[in-house]
Order: structure tokens, then C-alpha cells, then sequence
């Protein structure tokens, strides 16, 4: 936990941005981890030689890859071969990272809760310096076209009466010696209010990966990396995953670079948009700053004018439908665009929110 009693000094935060192999059971993930190791003992060596490491962030993808999505797996199937349990192995090797390093590590699995052996999830977590894992956070938000991990939302009812209608049921903060620390992942980071739920949970450092392009190339990624850490006066740890390798192939990278750290004023204090191979991003995170600029702006610490009762009106309404896994498994992607994604769309539009295209008439 944190220390109340005394500062938190400056420290430097890295995000490791790997070459990665795809994953068809559970045991490929061993090699994935291989290489994060190899990859971590170069990053860390040059960046202790400025200030001293204290976090290091994992992107998404990194452990299994994202065979899930691109090859339309059966979702059950996925659960049972490839999702991973938290803790388990795979976060035993991460945890001995943390342990022979001194830091604390952030990351990210496709994984299975104990209620529901059928379904997996996409987990972020934390793991703090002695190896217990401080933190999980199940995504909220998915890539629904093609991602079918199950979110709490999808089993709303449930997942409240479980753990409570509170914000750590949904965005959970674990406070630790170097600040607050929070998971938005991936498409969790474009939806402003999923950055606000850890801000007024208490959030300083936020991790936020991984993306793909497009939305790298067309600066979706950088806008709304910089802009959730600015309206919320928090860090974003923001490292993207390297290349695919598929077997006798070259590496295909999809994701498209982009890797940055942003503080709490939404400047980028660390970035690598380069995604040639293997890699790494780092820069300085400074919470005795953020809490400065938090306790003394008076404008730029937004958080303290938001106005509550009227912002709650905007979302009165309900849109994407809660529970809709609590008694059946989610589609393939052909069956999700029919069944959500359209019938989406049409509700936006038959509500008059969203006006619909003008169509020429065909001849």
C-alpha cells in the first residue's frame, strides 16, 4: 500500500513492446514470456541509467497473441485451451519478474473466472514488487467487431449483486508505494467515461494498451491516450504490442507503433513510434507533481467542477443491452454484426441521435 507519511520520489516507468507469437493452447504462452524476460532485462539495463525503474507495462497481446479475434474461435473452445487463470503459471513468471527487478508490473490475459468456466474475460492486472498480484480489472469495453471477451457489463446483474454497484466492482484502483494505480484497456481508453470512473476512483497512473491500426495510424491512439490523461490529471502508460510471427513467416506488425507515456497535463514525456522488432518505451513519472498540480490549479484540475447531477442525465437512457451472456455463449463475428452491431446502429437512429446517410435512389 501506499505510504502516506512520506513523498513518492520520481521514477521512471517502461513499456515493453514485443514481437509476439500467436497462440493455439495454453502451453505457446511459455514462449511469449521467454522473450518479455529477455526483453526486460535490456530495457530495464538502459533505462536505470537515468532515474530508477519502478513500473514496467506489458501490452496487451503480449502473453497470447490475438488468435482469438482474427480467427473467429469458438468461444468456449478459447476458454477452456488457451484462457489463462490469474493467478496461475503465467503470472508466477511475471511475478518473479517483479520480484528480481523491484517493480511493479502491469499486464494483460485473456482469462477465465471461477464462476463461469465457459466464458473468458480480458484481465488487466498488477502485480507489486513482492509477487502478490494488488489488482484485476475485467475490460469493459471490447473491439466488438471481432473481440467476444465477455465483459462485466454483459453479465451486469450478476456481476453487481457479486461485488457491489460501486466503482471498484468496475474500475478498481490499487493504491501502492508509487501512486494509484488503474487499468483502461485498449478500446476501454475511447470511451471518456471509462477514464473518469478510475479518476474519481483515485487513479494517478493509468495503464492503456493495446491498439491497432488504423486507429494508431490515424492518431485515435495518441488523441485519446493525451486527452483521458489530460481531463483526469493522471499518467497513461501507453505501450503497444510489436509483430505477429506466425511460423516460417516474417513478422506481421498490425498494430502500428505509436508507444507513449502521457502525463497528468497531457504531454507525452516518453514515446516509441517506431515498431521494428522488439522494443521498448520510457519516460518519468512524477506523482508528487500530479498531486501538486491536482491540489493547486484552479482551472486544469477538472475533476473538482464536474457537475454530477446533470452529467448523469446523459446516460439515462439505456444503449448497448446489459446481460446479454448470462445465459448463452458469445457469437462468432458474422452473428454479432447482425445481432448487436446493426441493430445498434438502428436504435441510435430510430431515436433521431444519429440522423441516417442520404441514399441517392438507384437507377
Amino acid at each position: 500500500m501506499g505510504d502516506p507519511t512520506g513523498p513518492i520520489e520520481p521514477y521512471n516507468a517502461v513499456g515493453l513492446i514485443p514481437v509476439f507469437r500467436p497462440i493455439s493452447a495454453r502451453a505457446d504462452i511459455g514462449a511469449n514470456i521467454d522473450h518479455l524476460e529477455h526483453l526486460a532485462a535490456g530495457a530495464f539495463w538502459l533505462s536505470n541509467l537515468d532515474i530508477p525503474v519502478r513500473l514496467l507495462a506489458v501490452p496487451e497481446g503480449a502473453l497470447q497473441g490475438f488468435t482469438d479475434e482474427i480467427r473467429d474461435a469458438d468461444h468456449t473452445d478459447y476458454a477452456h485451451t488457451c484462457a489463462i487463470d490469474i493467478p496461475g503459471p503465467e503470472t508466477d513468471r511475471l511475478a518473479d519478474l517483479a520480484r528480481r527487478w523491484k517493480v511493479f508490473v502491469m499486464g494483460q490475459a485473456k482469462a477465465r473466472h471461477p464462476d463461469w468456466p465457459d466464458l473468458f474475460f480480458n484481465v488487466g492486472f498488477v502485480i507489486a514488487p513482492d509477487g502478490d498480484i494488488v489488482l484485476q480489472h475485467y475490460k469493459l469495453n471490447a473491439l466488438l467487431p471481432v473481440e467476444r471477451s465477455v465483459s462485466p457489463h454483459d453479465l451486469f446483474d450478476w456481476w453487481i449483486e457479486k461485488y457491489g454497484r460501486t466503482l471498484d466492482a468496475f474500475w478498481p484502483v490499487a493504491d501502492t508505494a508509487i501512486g494509484r494505480l488503474g487499468v483502461m484497456m485498449a478500446m476501454e481508453g475511447n470511451f471518456p467515461e471509462n477514464g473518469r470512473g478510475l479518476a474519481l476512483n483515485g487513479a494517478e497512473v493509468v495503464y492503456r494498451a493495446s491498439l491497432p491500426a488504423p486507429f494508431t495510424e490515424n492518431d485515435v491512439f495518441e488523441i485519446s491516450n493525451r486527452a483521458r490523461a489530460l481531463e483526469n490529471n493522471m499518467y497513461v502508460v501507453a505501450p503497444n504490442i510489436g509483430g505477429s510471427m506466425e511460423p516460417g513467416q516474417p513478422a506481421i506488425d498490425a498494430g502500428g507503433g505509436r508507444s507513449m507515456i502521457v502525463d497528468y497535463k497531457g504531454a507525452i514525456v516518453g514515446k516509441q513510434f517506431d515498431s521494428n522488432g522488439s522494443t521498448f518505451v520510457s519516460g518519468t513519472v512524477n506523482i508528487e507533481a500530479l498531486r501538486h498540480h491536482r491540489a493547486s490549479a484552479q482551472v486544469t484540475n477538472w475533476l473538482k467542477d464536474v457537475r454530477t447531477e446533470m452529467a448523469q442525465l446523459i446516460y439515462e437512457q439505456p444503449l448497448y443491452p446489459k446481460n446479454r451472456y448470462l445465459d448463452r455463449i458469445p457469437p462468432h463475428h458474422a452473428e454479432f454484426r447482425r445481432e448487436v452491431i446493426d441493430r445498434q446502429i438502428d436504435l441510435l437512429q430510430d431515436r433521431d441521435i444519429w440522423r441516417r446517410p442520404f441514399t441517392a435512389p438507384s437507377d
